[in-house]
């Protein structure tokens, strides 16, 4: 066999291993809007007594679902209209925004995953019905993995497992090297992201990145 033929041969083998392993390691990433999730007693002072949601379109995720109601967001400096309630109600509100909407409102959230609002930023949210300050309860999201228990042994990752996920957009290459894996047979495979994070690197709804691991490090 030639050496050329030889060199092509084994070219080709390495492409075909370098794109299996990159198919296995993709995860496809969604952009999170700003948006808040309401208790029942939040919804009623925001909308009135008995008010239900009512479904606007499904989420990605099993169950979720983003509401066809509306609400406002305010800060010590501005405020924000038209934020989407998604459901179904949780145990707690909590509102997700991104570092330019924190900005706008004059407040300092930290970095957090959902439902982990313990001395997060105070707000007032302002409904139709009524208004609701709160002390606590504005948070950014960290980047996470939403991943059912088959998607977690495929990676080989844990909940609460922290991973790096790379993608690489012409121009636009960035590095989401603090990336949460949420576990749950109630989850299906897809990364989300903030609209800050989406823009520096480009990043739409349905593109897909790259996951790696380091040494195993846990929240």
């Amino acid at each position: 066999m030639a050496r050329e033929d030889l060199e092509s041969i084994v070219e080709e083998v390495m492409q075909e291993l370098l794109h299996s392993n990159h198919t296995s390691s993709e995860v496809p990433i969604g952009v999170s809007a700003r948006h808040c999730h309401l208790d029942k007693a939040s919804l009623e002072t925001l909308f009135g007594q008995g008010y239900e949601l009512s479904e606007k379109a499904p989420l990605s995720q099993p169950g979720q679902f983003a509401a066809n109601e509306t609400v406002t967001i305010a800060g010590p400096k501005g405020s924000i209209a038209k934020v989407r309630i998604l459901g179904p109600l949780r145990s707690s509100p909590q509102v997700e925004v991104s570092q330019t909407d924190a900005f706008k409102l004059g407040v300092k959230p930290p970095i957090r995953q959902s439902g982990q609002t313990k001395n997060s930023s105070p707000f007032t949210i302002i409904g139709p019905k009524g208004s609701l300050y709160l002390e606590e309860g504005l948070i950014l999201a960290q980047a996470h993995i939403h991943m059912h228990p088959d998607d977690a042994d495929r990676f080989q990752v844990r909940d609460g497992e922290v991973v790096e996920v790379a993608v690489n957009n012409q121009g636009r290459a960035v590095r989401f090297s603090k990336t949460v894996i949420r576990v749950s047979d109630k989850y299906q495979l897809e990364m989300h992201i903030d609209t800050d994070e989406a823009n520096a690197g480009a990043i739409q709804t349905g593109q897909k990145g790259i996951l790696t691991k380091g040494a195993p490090t846990y929240v």
